[in-house]
């Protein structure tokens, strides 16, 4: 009886972790953040190169999945515009951010006591690589390796 009970368990266990992996693999397809991890790429009025060019991104813009079809994405930028890019030219495995505002500081380490870095100020649509955050600071670094610490707020994080 103790044997059937313990078994009972198990199996229970086993069918809660396959089925919670399963989620996690279905979820991991609709997940929002990407992250450009090309040079450069385009993004389009549509899913397809027939569709106009509607802006030249670089690497580490963040994007928002909104939808997929036939390998493209379609992605809302940190306006809120909606485009499509090509799958193979973005990754959700780097956290990227944008500046959301006209201006933002970069300092040299997480807070206003530190120096400005020589990557001050970043302006509105500049693209990074999220390296870490401490508090409310972000540590990042943008497509030349250039790194510094951002406040949160001035930031769009996908």
């Amino acid at each position: 009886m103790c044997s059937e009970y313990i078994i009972n368990i198990v199996m229970k266990k086993i069918l809660l972790y396959g089925l919670l992996v399963s989620l996690m693999f279905a979820f991991n397809d609709y997940a929002f953040a990407l992250c450009v991890n090309v040079p450069e790429a385009n993004l389009r009025g549509g899913p397809g190169t027939r569709y106009e060019k509607r802006w030249l991104v670089f690497k580490y813009t963040a994007l928002k999945k909104i939808a997929k079809r036939k390998g493209w994405y379609k992605v809302q930028d940190v306006d809120g515009d909606l485009h499509w890019i090509y799958g193979k030219l973005v990754t959700s495995r780097i956290k990227c951010a944008a500046v959301k505002v006209d201006k933002a500081n970069v300092r040299s380490g997480p807070g206003t006591r530190f120096k400005k870095s020589a990557m001050s100020p970043a302006i509105k649509y500049d693209s990074f690589k999220v390296i870490r955050t401490k508090g409310a600071w972000v540590k990042v670094v943008d497509e030349f390796g250039d790194k510094g610490w951002i406040h949160r707020k001035l930031l769009w994080i996908q």
